[in-house]
């Protein structure tokens, strides 16, 4: 399982992660982001500066969905975004099920430590997002080839933009 760690200075620099994201990712991105941590650490800033960076953003208003547990944003690859907070305890529904299942639509959960069990999918990148004393910290965690592709790519990315990061051997780059 690859892993990675970005130190994020603010809200700034974590909407600046979520566009690396979206420039690492493919059309038929095949795996599951699945983010975690607690409340205001994050998770709905970083799918804002996902989404944004992505073709057809101009017609995606991103927030959290906590009570409609699904919004879908007509971007390329689409997206679906999942809020399990009010499901704590139980079952997540058949859509979402379903949907972790596609190839051509990037579904992202926050709180995914509310899915658990079978519902886990194999292909994902787990994010937990933590709020530090100042800043927060994002850790990546890929598992699968495509999932690990896109982790590769991400570091690839910030790189680029000079952004600092641990990589999986522990170096800092």
């Amino acid at each position: 399982m690859k892993s990675l760690s970005v130190v994020l200075s603010d809200a700034r620099a974590t909407e600046e992660l979520g566009r690396a994201m979206a420039a690492s990712l493919s059309s038929r991105p095949g795996f599951a982001l699945l983010l975690e941590g607690d409340l205001g650490a994050g998770k709905t800033t970083l799918v804002r500066g996902l989404v944004g960076a992505l073709p057809g953003a101009h017609a995606a208003e991103v927030a959290s969905p906590s009570f409609t547990i699904c919004n879908l944003y007509p971007t390329e690859p689409a997206i679906a975004h999942y809020d399990l907070y009010r499901l704590e305890g139980q079952a997540p529904g058949d859509d979402l099920l379903d949907d972790l299942e596609t190839v051509d639509t990037l579904v992202i959960v926050e709180w995914a430590q509310y899915l658990v069990g079978p519902g886990r999918p194999e292909e994902r990148v787990e994010c937990l997002l933590s709020s530090r004393e100042k800043g927060r910290k994002a850790v990546f965690r890929a598992q699968g080839q495509k999932a690990e592709g896109f982790l590769d790519s991400l570091a690839r990315k910030l790189v680029a933009m000079s952004v600092p990061f641990q990589s999986p051997t522990g170096d800092d780059t």
